[in-house]
């Protein structure tokens, strides 16, 4: 995968292909509600995207919540891509982009049928399962040190 390349999105020239990749993996796939899915804080987020031969095939963004927490949220990538570690690139660059700004934790709502993916990035369930956007979630959590 030479020719993956990860970097934070310019906003709002790259947000059509953000949103694209977004409503297929969530609305298409998932079958989540739109009102749910653009919930009016893609604005104040910071947005990271995959591009792959030049193609863009995955996303996430990233909420600051406080001077020392911050929120991934809405990790999507391809159908026709997954499989090749690309939503764990994402979220290690995601992770570099908020250590760099010297916040201290990560929390995500992570869908239970991919939390491995964040225990393998050192995420830590927290709570109990709840349903969102008709979904099975789970709240975990990284310290960055």
């Amino acid at each position: 995968m030479s020719n993956l390349v990860i970097k934070i999105a310019d906003f709002p020239e790259e947000f059509p292909a953000i949103a694209a990749i977004r409503k297929s993996v969530f609305q298409e796939e998932q079958g989540v509600d739109p009102a749910l899915e653009f919930d009016g804080k893609d604005e104040t987020s910071q947005h990271l995207i995959a591009y792959l031969d030049d193609k863009a095939v995955g996303t996430t963004r990233i909420r600051y919540l406080d001077d020392k927490t911050a929120k991934i949220e809405r990790l999507a990538v391809l159908s026709t891509v997954r499989g090749q570690g690309i939503g764990k690139k994402i979220m290690e660059k995601a992770l570099q982009v908020i250590a760099s700004k010297n916040i201290r934790e990560v929390v995500i709502h992570a869908q239970t049928s991919v939390k491995v993916l964040y225990q393998k990035l050192d995420f830590v369930e927290e709570g109990e399962i709840f349903q969102e956007a008709g979904i099975t979630h789970v709240i975990m959590r990284k310290i960055l040190i």
